[in-house]
C-alpha cells in the first residue's frame, strides 16, 4: 500500500484501503501458496462465511492477518416490505465480531417476499415513501451492528413508473439523513445508463460524494440492446472513464475489482486491478 494512501483521512470513520479484489475460491490455492502480494485488501461475500467453519474460513483467517477485509452481503434485503430478519442480522454481527471487517456493505434492493428468496437484487420504487421506509430500516441495522452500513447502487433492468426520485437523489437523501455510506458501483452506473438511457456523468455528479467510501468496477455482458451485470469480462474502457470521474469527484476512495465467472488466474486479476492505480495515485497526490 502506498504511503499517500495510508495518510488519507477516513470518511465516516472508515479507512482508505487502496486497491482490492473479491475473494473467490478458485484463488485459494494461489493465495495460500504465494500470499497476497499485489492487492491491498479483500472483499468477501458475507453469506459465504456465516456459520461456515470449513476450509474457506481457514483461508479467510490466514488472509485477514495479512490484509484488511470488508464484508459485502447480498441477503440484507434492506428495501423489503417484510420485517428485518433479526436472525440473519445477529449472524452477520457475529461474523463481524470474529472478522473485524473495515466495514459492512450490502445493496439498495429487496430479494424476496413471503419467505421466498429470489436470489436476485431487485430494484425499488424510488419515492419519498420508500425512502422513509429504507431510512428507518437502515437506522435499525446500524444500531444493531454498531457501525455505519454501506449500501451499493444495484444494476437494474426495469424501472417503476411510480418512481419520483432519481437514484442519485435517493442516495443523497438516504446517506445525509441516516449517516450511512455508499458503495458506488461504477459498472452498475454504466449498465443502468445503457439499459435506461440516462447520462452516467450527470448521475455521478449528483451523488453525495462525501458519503462514498468505496468503488466497484467490473465487466458486464452485452445481451442484445441490454447490458447484464455478469462480472465475467475485463473492465471496459467506458467503465474506466467513469471510474476516473468518480475518483476525481470523491477525492479518491478505495477501488475493488469484481470477477465472479470465467475467473482468470490471480496474477491476471491483479493486472486488471492495477489499471486503477494511476488514478488513485493521482488523487492521493493532490489530497
Amino acid at each position: 500500500m502506498s504511503e499517500p494512501t495510508r495518510q488519507r483521512a477516513p470518511r465516516l470513520g472508515l479507512p482508505h484501503l487502496g486497491l482490492g479484489v473479491g475473494l473467490r475460491p478458485p484463488h485459494f490455492p494461489h493465495l495460500m501458496r504465494h500470499g497476497t502480494e499485489g492487492v491491498d485488501w479483500f472483499e468477501v461475500i458475507s453469506e459465504n462465511y456465516i456459520d461456515n467453519h470449513g476450509y474457506a474460513r481457514h483461508v479467510l483467517e490466514r488472509l485477514r492477518a495479512e490484509r484488511p477485509v470488508v464484508m459485502h452481503g447480498v441477503g440484507l434485503s434492506i428495501g423489503s416490505a417484510e420485517p428485518l430478519d433479526r436472525t440473519y442480522l445477529r449472524a452477520l454481527a457475529s461474523l463481524a465480531e470474529w472478522l473485524e471487517p473495515a466495514w459492512i456493505s450490502d445493496h439498495l434492493c429487496w430479494t424476496g417476499i413471503g419467505g421466498h428468496n429470489s436470489h436476485d437484487l431487485l430494484p425499488l420504487p424510488l419515492s419519498p415513501a420508500s425512502l422513509r421506509h429504507v431510512r428507518e430500516r437502515v437506522d435499525a441495522v446500524q444500531e444493531l451492528l454498531g457501525r455505519p452500513l454501506v449500501l451499493e447502487n444495484p444494476s437494474t433492468y426495469v424501472e417503476f413508473q411510480a418512481s419520483t426520485l432519481s437514484e442519485p437523489e435517493f442516495f443523497h437523501e438516504l446517506c445525509t439523513t441516516s449517516g450511512c455510506g455508499m458503495l458506488l458501483d461504477v459498472n452498475n452506473v454504466y449498465v443502468g445508463s445503457v439499459n435506461h438511457g440516462f447520462d452516467p456523468e450527470a448521475y455521478l455528479k449528483a451523488l453525495p460524494h462525501r458519503h462514498i467510501v468505496q468503488l466497484h468496477v467490473a465487466g458486464p455482458m452485452v445481451a442484445g440492446e441490454l447490458l447484464i451485470d455478469t462480472h465475467d469480462h475485463p473492465v471496459p474502457e467506458r467503465v474506466w472513464e467513469l471510474h476516473r470521474l468518480a475518483q476525481a469527484l470523491t477525492g479518491g476512495v478505495p477501488t475493488l475489482l469484481e470477477w465472479d465467472a470465467e475467473i482468470p488466474s490471480f496474477p491476471e486479476l491483479v493486472a486488471e486491478l492495477r489499471k486503477a492505480e494511476p488514478e488513485l495515485a493521482r488523487e492521493a497526490s493532490v489530497a
